[in-house]
């Protein structure tokens, strides 16, 4: 465990206030859920909760069945990190945190299609020039990821698009239940 030197009260009310640099580190936004654990030693443990996370085999077997058929890349990501992968890119791009672009891709919540290949940040410090199409996994309301499809070599197209788009339906209904 890494020590930050910073020490803060509980108000009279419970709450405890994580300080900017730490929010800022680990991508903690307001209004974003955290599980609270206590381990064997009594500290308690403050992580991010991923709805979404809890699929990460099905994600990858969905993931890998689509990618036999399509032979594009097709990835699954949730608010932070790329939870499944298939395709060339899968080494470089499973288990990474997602970049700023992919986040407002989350945030803007409308499905894209770009035809023409485009320079795109994937995960952090990495362009890729891509064609892809995008749909974001909405439960409940909330945003809490994005499935999609993209190619460096043969276009992306109509097919595509709907391709994602259905995946995110289905995940959609399969978190919501």
């Amino acid at each position: 465990m890494k020590a930050t030197g910073i020490i803060r009260r509980i108000d009279e009310l419970g709450r405890i206030v994580i300080p900017k640099e730490i929010r800022k580190t680990l991508r903690i936004k307001e209004g974003e859920n955290l599980e609270i654990y206590i381990d064997s030693n009594e500290n308690i443990i403050l992580k991010k909760y991923s709805l979404i996370k809890k699929l990460d085999d099905f994600a990858q077997n969905f993931t890998d069945s689509v990618h036999a058929f399509i032979k594009h890349n097709i990835l699954i990501a949730d608010n932070d990190t790329i939870l499944a992968v298939s395709g060339p890119l899968k080494k470089e791009y499973l288990n990474k945190n997602i970049s700023i672009d992919l986040e407002q891709k989350i945030n803007r919540r409308e499905e894209m299609l770009e035809r023409h290949k485009k320079k795109l940040s994937i995960v952090d410090d990495k362009i890729e020039e891509v064609t892809y199409a995008v749909s974001p996994i909405i439960v409940n309301g909330d945003t809490i990821g994005l499935v999609m499809i993209l190619s460096s070599e043969d276009p992306v197209d109509d097919t595509d698009l709907k391709l994602v788009q259905i995946a995110s339906k289905f995940l959609n209904a399969h978190l919501e239940q």
